[in-house]
């Protein structure tokens, strides 16, 4: 009996074992080279710290998304001739989404500040207080003024296809610091932005990479990560022998089965989950710190992620990704004097804070933050269209053309605007940066080359870059 279960054992289990073992050596040998990448990890932690290909002066990233598209021309790059036009038509005539009319001047005031005398909106006066420590990239572009393809692009590299997000990229190069808690994490409060998880998918990279959704917006542990206690109510040791029977079974399944980068992602999930009830419970709660440091950021959702954020790069955690809300939350149609300040009421002071907080605790030089959405905004007012405003001629189109991003800390060059867009605001038209561009010289910061942080899949090599992007010497310190 023993013999028959031992044959049975032997025997291909799926369609995938029936085909792997019928390929009579040459078919072993193809699979080797295609998954030679996975066999690096196999067996192992694939979040075990790495080292970059050069020195990177960058550890960890903080990527503020402000989804939906924040305004350029009412945050960091003021137009004097929307104030003369307003009213009137300009000579520009370039593809939106949706028709817009004439100039729209922007209702918020520019203030200089700090040393290099960066002029920045009366929205954002904390980031103004810090703006010698921010490159504000005044000539960013993307491909086309839609939100979803527009989110793909600046998450993923690439507009149409499955590709793996930005965050994913890093870990699979650079691992992580911290053993107890994800390497990539993406908060949004109250929701999924548009895309949901696809804007941090880890695509064909091992599922290792993916990014960690958190709703932000909880305030107890429990319900801001899910599952985060035991709900059978086993003890520290209870628990630590059921996983350790859970993995010898998965070792045993793992045996028929090498090299299978998914199993392999599962088993480290499981114990990811055991180890991050204790480091989490901690990393996750603000009420720690001094009361002081609690106010210098607020007390809106937005200044606790901000905060919490902070906590994790403290813990070694490599890229955090924090959305403003669910949805587009930014994507003012109508009424963007009421929106916009509203939405950077809720996030200015933390932002500011976070710069302040990093550069005090000698942390900025070490961790990237990045601010922006994933495009612009009309310099023209957005004309009435059904189902898509009011109707009370406040607002404006997405614009792909020409828009803002800022790079603080981590090796980018402070108090340094580069590029410019046309007098109106409407396309960048000098040292134009796009996205491809941005993850190149992100990924340098990083200690990467683009072009060689690759993963071997389908046959040939990918890059988050793809075919583009250059590395942008000029916002680099």
């Amino acid at each position: 009996m023993a013999e028959s279960l031992s044959v049975l054992d032997r025997l291909p289990t799926t369609r995938r074992d029936f085909l792997r073992r019928s390929g009579i050596g040459l078919g072993t040998l193809g699979l080797a080279g295609v998954m030679s990448d996975d066999a690096a990890t196999a067996g192992t932690n694939p979040m075990a710290p790495k080292q970059p290909q050069f020195p990177g002066k960058a550890k960890a990233v903080i990527h503020l998304f402000l989804n939906g598209g924040p305004s350029q021309v009412d945050t960091f790059d003021p137009k004097p001739m929307l104030d003369q036009f307003h009213g009137k038509s300009i000579p520009l005539n370039l593809r939106t989404e949706r028709e817009t009319g004439a100039a729209y001047r922007s209702p918020f005031q520019f203030k200089k500040y700090g040393e290099s005398g960066i002029e920045v909106s009366e929205l954002f006066p904390e980031v103004g207080e810090m703006i010698d420590d921010v490159c504000v990239i005044r000539s960013m572009h993307a491909d086309v003024p839609n939100h979803e393809p527009s989110l793909m692009l600046m998450n993923c590299g690439n507009a149409q296809f499955v590709r793996p997000a930005f965050g994913s990229w890093v870990t699979y190069g650079l691992g992580s610091e911290n053993q107890n808690l994800p390497g990539f994490i993406a908060m949004s409060p109250g929701g999924y932005p548009i895309k949901g998880a696809e804007n941090w998918q880890a695509a064909f990279l091992p599922g290792a990479y993916q990014g960690t959704y958190i709703d932000s917006k909880h305030q107890q542990i429990e319900k801001l990560i899910a599952n985060i206690r035991n709900t059978a109510g086993l003890g520290r040791n209870e628990q630590r022998r059921q996983l350790d029977l859970l993995q010898k079974l998965n070792a045993q399944h793992q045996q028929k089965r090498q090299q299978d980068a998914d199993l392999e992602a599962r088993v480290q999930s499981f114990e990811l989950a055991y180890r991050m009830q204790m480091e989490a419970t901690d990393a996750f709660d603000v009420s720690q710190e001094p009361k002081h440091v609690r106010n210098m950021y607020g007390d809106s959702v937005q200044a606790k992620q901000i905060l919490i954020a902070r906590r994790l790069v403290e813990r070694g955690v490599r890229y955090i990704q924090l959305w403003h809300g669910a949805g587009q939350p930014w994507d003012s149609h109508d009424k963007i004097e009421d929106n916009h300040r509203r939405l950077a009421g809720e996030c200015s002071q933390a932002i500011g804070a976070l710069l302040k907080d990093l550069k005090q605790r000698s942390m900025l030089d070490e961790t990237l933050v990045i601010w922006g959405g994933e495009f612009g905004r009309t310099p023209t007012v957005e004309l009435p269209q059904a189902g898509a405003n009011a109707g009370t001629n406040s607002g404006r189109d997405h614009n792909h053309h020409g828009f803002t991003m800022w790079l603080a800390g981590g090796g980018a060059k402070g108090g340094h605007v580069h590029g410019a867009t046309d007098e109106f605001g409407f396309q960048a038209v000098e040292n134009r940066v796009h996205v491809h561009d941005l993850h190149a010289t992100v990924l340098h910061l990083l200690g990467f080359d683009h072009e060689k942080l690759t993963y071997r899949y389908a046959g040939r090599d990918f890059r988050l870059t793809d075919i583009h992007g250059r590395v942008v010497h000029d916002l680099i310190a």
